[in-house]
């Protein structure tokens, strides 16, 4: 294998550049040369490429977003433009990819691996829901941006006594949610994998207010439902005052943890090694602590399911 071409796609998440990083520099380290993509399938289609090197990826890792940039390609989903994406990779004797991304990227990295191109996938989410791995980049950057924000939502709810919402990414799971409701001591977690009974949310702060309790904080994954609804019916069936707050892509953004920039570093290397070692439709990862590679495919069928015992232990501790 003697050049390896890297895309970012999808959803940006911090650590994407670590991860970036990770893959120029154990390509050159093996005596592989590094090709950049930019604007991920887009910028593979239009063939605008370019070499890297050990100085591409200086005084990167710290930085949030990705330096290839990246964009959503409705052209890569027709058969014509990935037959230009494999014809402009195979001009160019490009030997092997790296593609950096979610599910939606990945199927791609499937296409083309059909069509011929060895490719490996590493998994970037901060939804975290990419099934066969544990974990995916930027999810830690994602939890640790939301815990802040309701570090300070809770004080001027604490200010003025009243109930907060707080609106976090995840329109198909909630691992955001429960994570982050965990770990900021929501009172109440709202995900769209389970329903909910407005009524016993109420009964819940009347409990709180009774004791004293001077806020709550009520933590609400986008898929769950409209924030703005909820609170106007939590309003108007408690009687107490209500706030919403959306994060949006304040979650996306951000220099990434250590956490992130550690494991970007080690999925994104071990893409790298199985690309040099002849391994094809695979993606790397982490099962139990421990850093592994599957199957692309895979994904096609699974489903990764949250760990309903973080939100059953966050409603024991909030009661």
């Amino acid at each position: 294998m003697k050049k390896i071409a890297l895309l970012t796609s999808g959803g940006d998440s911090p650590g994407m550049n670590a991860a970036i990083r990770a893959v120029v520099r154990k390509s050159i380290y093996h005596g592989v040369e590094p090709v950049g993509i930019r604007r991920g399938y887009t910028g593979l289609i239009a063939d605008d490429m370019f070499p890297m090197n050990l100085g591409s990826v200086a005084d990167i890792i710290q930085r949030g977003g990705t330096i290839l940039r990246t964009a959503r390609s409705q052209e890569f989903m027709t058969v014509e433009g990935r037959q230009r994406a494999v014809a402009n990779l195979r001009q160019r004797e490009i030997d092997g990819l790296v593609v950096i991304g979610g599910d939606g990227s990945f199927r791609g990295a499937i296409d083309l691996h059909r069509m011929g191109v060895k490719v490996v996938g590493v998994p970037a989410s901060i939804d975290n829901d990419i099934p066969g791995t544990d974990y995916a980049i930027g999810f830690d950057t994602a939890v640790n941006t939301v815990l802040d924000a309701i570090n300070k939502i809770r004080d001027t709810a604490t200010s003025h006594e009243r109930i907060f919402l707080i609106e976090v990414m995840g329109h198909r799971t909630g691992f955001i949610a429960i994570n982050a409701g965990l770990a900021g001591g929501a009172e109440t977690i709202l995900i769209p994998e389970l329903s909910y009974d407005l009524d016993q949310i109420v009964e819940k702060l009347h409990r709180g207010q009774a004791r004293g309790k001077l806020h709550s904080i009520i933590l609400v994954a986008e898929g769950a439902g409209d924030i703005l609804e909820i609170g106007r019916q939590i309003k108007e069936k408690s009687g107490m005052d209500t706030r919403a707050t959306i994060l949006g892509h304040i979650q996306r953004g951000g220099s990434p943890t250590a956490t992130d920039r550690i494991n970007a570093s080690r999925l994104a290397a071990l893409a790298v090694e199985l690309l040099i070692e002849g391994e094809t439709c695979k993606m790397t990862g982490f099962e139990a602590g421990r850093l592994t590679s599957r199957d692309l495919e895979y994904m096609l069928t699974a489903k990764k399911t949250l760990d309903q015992s973080i939100l059953e232990l966050s409603n024991i501790l909030s009661i």
